[in-house]
């Protein structure tokens, strides 16, 4: 049930403020709340309630507002109420009519926030608060002539899982004691007597591996069939009780699927000598990860969802997700479409990084009047005159694409995913691209109020402006 709030937008001086409690209205907190449309957000969160009956629902503004000030200092679900519990500017902006010393909600309902506002829903919002703060000169006026106008930067990254890094010993024993786990269950259900399964043996094994510092090849994979033995035969196991009948929860039911995946991975690589295999699993409890290489010199290989974020106008979008390994050639098309969908033409050009240079997006660019950055396929011709000077600018401007990807991980939590559920990963990184740009809309609005308070003196032919952001800046 969701309980409809045909309020008028909260602002800062309907705030009840208790007695000897002075709030400065220039808090970002508070000109953050000012670059969001609540109550247009708040009329199409509504719709996904059509029950009238149960539990009142939490607004819009209290559930969206939280996860933003959690993606914000990477706080827990509990820190996060915390804070909200102690910081008036913080209630201010989840909507609270006036400061309170009790919480507005418990921990556990930041779990059906990020439920509730998926990647789909989260991309919406992250439209809407940019047409609400979308000035007229920020869309320049559409060519006369038909021409193409603006630049598109275009890139991918990795938002890595927090996982324990993925072995193959490990996602046996994983398998091995979740299996007996079930075993156990099924037993004790149905006054079964439990099966003899070796598990003190296999449990010598697995310590064995893990105390052994130096793991030859030779030896390690003796080993590893031996657990491998042990899981087989719990299979058959639980095979067998549900041929007898047996029935699994709904969690077991997802255990019994990743065990059975797991295990035929794992033959599959100790029979044919490899160590890959195709939709490789890499977390028992998070199968959906799957591992992207990335080359980078940090980690050539991460764990996590893999996604495309696009930059117009210095705003963020975020174009694909994937948890697998996609080519990003395949986004480029699409991207653009989406771009003329919003402003009725092309841009001038696109920048992207070589692997988006492939035959089909260059003709499809060529067909549009459309300059997609880098160099020309196949060999260098014998007599090419390059523009040094083009290329210059494009990877100069090019590098707007990896500032936003910095950041996102360093400020707003991409750089290591901490949800359990794969829709909740997706969200979260929609989220984190939203918290970018509605960041981007408060510095630009504090640097247009602070402008007509800048203090400026001549010096020398040079004058020099005192801003909020930083000491001095000194113009020619």
């Amino acid at each position: 049930m969701y309980k409809s709030q045909p309020y008028i937008q909260i602002s800062f001086e309907d705030f009840n403020q208790p007695l000897g409690l002075h709030m400065n209205p220039e808090n970002r907190w508070v000109k953050k709340a000012e670059r969001i449309p609540w109550s247009a957000l708040e009329k199409d969160y509504a719709k996904n309630f059509p029950n009238p009956k149960g539990n009142v629902a939490k607004s819009l503004r209290m559930a969206l507002g939280a996860l933003l000030i959690q993606k914000e200092y990477h706080y827990s679900d509990e820190e996060t109420v915390a804070q909200i519990q102690e910081n008036p500017y913080l209630q201010f902006f989840v909507g609270l009519p006036g400061y309170q010393e009790e919480a507005p909600f418990e921990a556990s309902s930041m779990v059906h926030f990020r439920e509730r506002l998926d990647e789909v829903t989260l991309i919406e919002i992250n439209e809407k608060i940019l047409a609400y703060n979308q000035k007229e000169d920020d869309d320049p006026t559409p060519p006369t002539d038909g021409s193409n106008s603006g630049t598109l930067t275009l890139d991918a990254t990795c938002a890595p899982q927090n996982i324990k890094y993925p072995t193959d010993t490990e996602l046996l024993n994983d398998v091995r004691t979740h299996a007996e786990k079930i075993i156990d269950a099924l037993c004790e259900d149905h006054q079964w007597k439990k099966p003899r399964i070796y598990r003190q043996v296999a449990q010598k094994v697995y310590l064995n591996i893990v105390r052994r510092k130096k793991k030859a090849k030779k030896w390690l994979r003796p080993q590893i069939r031996k657990m491998l033995g042990f899981v087989k035969r719990d299979i058959k196991v639980i095979q067998k009780f549900l041929d007898q009948g047996a029935h699994l929860t709904e969690q077991q039911a997802i255990w019994w699927e990743t065990i059975q995946k797991i295990y035929e991975q794992q033959r599959y690589m100790y029979d044919n000598h490899t160590h890959s295999v195709q939709d490789r699993v890499v977390s028992f409890h998070q199968p959906w990860l799957r591992p992207i290489v990335r080359g980078k010199a940090k980690a050539s290989v991460e764990f996590g969802a893999k996604f495309d974020m696009s930059l117009d106008q210095g705003i963020a979008r975020l174009e694909y997700s994937s948890f697998d390994a996609y080519n990003e050639s395949d986004i480029l098309v699409s991207t653009i479409r989406r771009y003329h969908d919003r402003h009725g033409y092309y841009p001038e050009r696109v920048l992207a990084d070589k692997i988006y240079r492939n035959r089909k997006n260059l003709n499809y660019c060529k067909q549009r009047g459309i300059r997609l950055s880098g160099p020309a396929l196949g060999r260098p011709k014998k007599n090419e005159v390059r523009d040094k000077t083009t290329e210059d600018q494009d990877n100069a401007d090019r590098v707007a694409v990896e500032r936003g990807f910095s950041q996102l991980k360093g400020c707003f939590g991409a750089d290591l995913i901490t949800t359990k559920r794969k829709d909740t990963t997706l969200s979260s990184i929609a989220l984190s691209v939203l918290a970018l740009n509605l960041s981007q809309l408060t510095a630009d609005f504090l640097r247009q109020i602070l402008s007509s308070n800048f203090k400026s003196k001549q010096i020398k032919n040079r004058t020099v402006y005192f801003s909020f952001f930083s000491k001095f800046t000194i113009i020619q």
